[in-house]
């Protein structure tokens, strides 16, 4: 497969009383200005028949989310910036309509919930929860175009704007696919609520689980955690608590903002304070090839009130950093920023001291998090896109090294992860080699660990936390 060098492109929820937002934000000043700055991994679909009337549809459609929980979220991720809190990112690189089933959004939802208390215990401190899903439908490609062998068509840039197959219908961008995108957002958080409110988050419940895990013996080094949270769980019970605490916990959702058509059709003005919002999610992020200063993406989320990720990649310059605290959080309100560093396991130590350092330095306070991810890909003898497991722990592991040396915190874990027992990601204790990929590789973007790799990764990160300070 051959690609062309990329080019810039210009181009039914819950809600709580007292906190209805107001169905559009056509006059809000500002708000458009993101249209006439230069905007990169657009699809080119201005002039589709059916563009006006799926932004219509998505303009006075509820929102996904309500500026009441987006609002508890940022007073959150204040305390995880101050250090009291521990942020949990995970879920699929690429969302599919067809993943959208109660089995595989369940299987997402209670492997981050196992990671959770494990990481819960390893912190001693709360963690914040929050799933890559109910928006996670765009992905930024390297090129505009594909081209295999004679064919060349547009890349495949997530089920929100096109298809996956590789033919001429398929990859022809269509904004219908905005409309399907919010309805099985929709459905998906609202199963994701009942999941998370009705005792499928039971931390007794979630305890069990994590204790099947360890039948194995390739765990056995785990085995003394597991045992003290069993033994704390089990000393509650004894206790007689049964508080909601037990019972529930909160679950945020959030994706990269990348296709601001959708963003920007799914903005509300908030009754209370009348100020805009971006319900599809609870918190988007700026991806590492959309943030430029002076271009679309950072203009238009630096006008919205979610918190705001930005991913970092190793060319990150302490220029582009302070400038970017500037553009985002001006006020240098808590919880507002999170930097996403996904720097690989070779950069981390020593790309990302200067930056920490400088944002020490500057008085800001964000929420430092790492993606040991997307800085680890390879490719495989067979062809197909994977990750080392190691390189992914190295990276952690690097991660916690630098904070723990400029005395700052390393407050977050950001993974691409699946209920499933997929095999995407090789090594692990039970290990995952290449002659499984044929069988069990899913993801239609990027390797994500399956079950039993997101598990180990929260033991070995719950081991570097209790060396935090």
């Amino acid at each position: 497969m051959t690609t062309t060098p990329e080019k810039t492109s210009v181009q039914t929820p819950l809600t709580a009383p007292g906190e209805i937002l107001h169905t559009g934000a056509a006059d809000y000043p500002g708000l458009d200005e993101w249209r006439r700055l230069p905007i990169r991994q657009q699809p080119d679909w201005r002039d589709h028949p059916d563009f006006d009337s799926a932004v219509d549809e998505l303009s006075s459609n509820p929102p996904l989310v309500f500026a009441g929980e987006v609002d508890k979220l940022k007073r959150r991720l204040a305390k995880v910036a101050s250090g009291e809190a521990f942020l949990l990112q995970g879920g699929d690189c690429a969302e599919t309509f067809a993943g959208a089933t109660a089995d595989k959004i369940s299987a997402r939802v209670k492997t981050l919930l196992q990671m959770a208390v494990v990481l819960t215990y390893g912190a001693s401190l709360p963690v914040v929860k929050m799933g890559r899903m109910a928006g996670q439908f765009a992905k930024p490609r390297s090129s505009d175009m594909e081209t295999r062998g004679d064919v060349t068509l547009p890349s495949f840039r997530g089920e929100i704007i096109n298809g996956f197959d590789f033919t001429e219908d398929s990859r022809i961008p269509d904004p219908k696919r905005m409309v399907r995108a919010y309805n099985t957002s929709a459905a998906t958080l609202n199963l994701v609520r009942a999941f998370t409110e009705g005792g499928f988050a039971d931390l007794r419940a979630v305890q069990q689980w994590n204790k099947g895990f360890m039948d194995n013996p390739a765990h056995a080094r785990y085995e003394s955690i597991a045992g003290e949270i069993d033994r704390a769980v089990r000393f509650m019970e004894a206790c007689g608590a049964d508080f909601d605490a037990l019972k529930r916990t909160e679950f945020y959702a959030a994706h990269e903002a990348l296709l601001l058509d959708y963003e920007r059709a799914l903005t509300r003005i908030d009754s209370r304070t009348g100020e805009p919002y971006v319900t599809s999610g609870h918190f988007v992020w700026i991806g590492e090839r959309t943030r430029e200063l002076d271009g679309a993406h950072v203009d238009y989320l630096s006008r919205v009130h979610n918190p705001l990720g930005v991913k970092l990649g190793p060319k990150t310059t302490v220029e582009d950093l302070l400038a970017l605290i500037e553009k985002l959080d001006p006020q240098r309100e808590p919880g507002r920023l999170t930097f996403i560093t996904r720097m690989g396991a070779k950069n981390i130590r020593e790309k990302l001291p200067p930056l920490v350092e400088a944002v020490r330095d500057s008085g800001a306070k964000v929420v430092w998090v790492t993606d040991p991810m997307h800085g680890n890909t390879i490719t495989a003898k067979n062809g197909y896109k994977t990750r080392q497991f190691d390189d992914v722990m190295d990276e952690v592991r690097g991660f916690f090294e630098v904070h723990r040396s400029l005395g700052t915190y390393p407050g977050g874990l950001h993974v691409e992860m699946t209920g499933d027992d997929v095999a995407e990601c090789l090594g692990g204790s039970d290990i995952i080699d290449e002659s499984a990929f044929d069988a069990r590789y899913e993801s239609l973007c990027d390797p994500r660990l399956n079950h039993k790799q997101s598990l180990e990764m929260a033991f070995l990160v719950a081991e570097a936390l209790t060396q935090v300070e």
